[in-house]
């Protein structure tokens, strides 16, 4: 009995490591090239044998640009590109989310209230000097 639980648990094992099995996790480096200047500036660009690629060029600290790509598990190919400086990271890609419309009223509105802007009366203060007497 025990030798037959043994074998059904063996073949329950090779089912489950079959169906689990990642075919990313045995990708290789297929072109690496990476350059780094001592004043700052460099690049690289990786290319793997599963898709993936990625490349970026910048002077270290201030500014870099590039991109990567990718196949999802769908299959369709993910390109993002990329700026990163001062004001932060900036991707662009066709699958990243984008927000929706302002609406046409809103825009109304908000274009009444900027050529028509509110009037504030000056706050009248009393002197701190003058005493009030009963």
């Amino acid at each position: 009995m025990f030798r037959y639980m043994l074998v059904a648990s063996a073949i329950l094992a090779c089912a489950y490591a079959a169906a689990t099995y990642n075919q990313d996790g045995s990708a290789y480096i297929t072109k690496l090239d990476a350059d780094i200047q001592p004043e700052g500036n460099y690049n690289y660009q990786y290319e793997t044998s599963n898709g993936i690629a990625a490349q970026e060029a910048g002077i270290g600290g201030n500014h870099a640009s590039g991109g990567y790509s990718y196949y999802s598990p769908e299959g369709q190919l993910v390109q993002i590109s990329y700026v990163a400086d001062a004001n932060g990271y900036q991707p662009q890609g066709a699958l990243l989310p984008t927000p929706p419309p302002i609406p046409v009223a809103i825009l109304k509105s908000l274009e009444y209230i900027r050529t028509h802007p509110q009037y504030v009366e000056k706050e009248y203060r009393r002197p701190a000097f003058q005493k009030v007497f009963g």
